[in-house]
Formats: C-alpha cells, sequence, structure tokens
C-alpha cells in the first residue's frame, strides 16, 4: 500500500527541482522526492542515534612523503581494527595516495574514526561517507 499527499511549490522552486530531475535522470517526481526523504531520514538517524551500527566509506587523499604519515595511518587502522574491514590503497602519482577504508560499527565510533584519520597532518583531503543499518543488522 502506497500513501498519497500532495506538495505545492512556488514557481522557481517547482522549476528549480524540475531542473534537478533532468539532471539527475529521474523518471518522475515521486522517485525523486522519495530519495530526498530518505537521505534527510538517514542523516537524522545518525545524528539522533548515534549508538546505532552502520557501514562507513572514509576515502582521503595523502602525500606520501610526509614525515611517518604512513605509519600513523597504519597504527590508527591498528589501534580501530574493530571498525575496519578494508583498506584500498592507490598511487594517483610519483608523490600522492589515495586510500578508502571500508568500515563497519556503531555510527559515533566510525565518525570519531574517520575524524581522526582526516585531521591527521599531510591528509590533503578526505571525506567519510555513512550509511545507518537496519536495527537487526547491528554494528
Amino acid at each position: 500500500m502506497t500513501d498519497r499527499f500532495t506538495v505545492s511549490l512556488e514557481p522557481a522552486l517547482a522549476a528549480e527541482f524540475s531542473a534537478f530531475l533532468a539532471r539527475k535522470g529521474y523518471d518522475n517526481r515521486s522517485e525523486a522526492v522519495r530519495d530526498l526523504i530518505r537521505e534527510a531520514l538517514t542523516r537524522d538517524r545518525l545524528e539522533h542515534a548515534p549508538e546505532g551500527g552502520c557501514v562507513g566509506v572514509l576515502s582521503y587523499l595523502y602525500d606520501h612523503h610526509e614525515r611517518e604519515l604512513s605509519k600513523r595511518l597504519t597504527e590508527v587502522q591498528h589501534d580501530h581494527h574493530d571498525l575496519s574491514v578494508t583498506t584500498l590503497h592507490m598511487h594517483l602519482d610519483r608523490d600522492t595516495c589515495v586510500e578508502t577504508a571500508l568500515l563497519r560499527g556503531r555510527a559515533q565510533d566510525v565518525l570519531a574514526f574517520g575524524e581522526t584519520v582526516m585531521s591527521r597532518p599531510g591528509i590533503q583531503h578526505g571525506r567519510l561517507h555513512r550509511i545507518p543499518l537496519p536495527d537487526r543488522q547491528g554494528g
């Protein structure tokens, strides 16, 4: 069964939403609205239920010549081995590496780990994406 509701938009917002639909390739407004609602609920759940389980994707770019950074990154990963599922390392050029770590655990622990890694001196850019797990999946 599907619940239906009506949304009224002023013309400028409706035009912007239509352009968004076209850019993203949506076939209809309903699916776009569902995705936007899911995204808002996901953010809310991560913020208000940080003890819940999540999976995380942490990606960061760094200069591998930075003094002992590789060693410090390895140490922090070992210190949080319970969160780390796997790590992918790629050499972009002679100086720059990118790593992506797949994580699983309590949302607050995954966030803290990501912030710890991204705040290390020598990390040029980092981003953490978290997805809450259904309650039955745990952390």
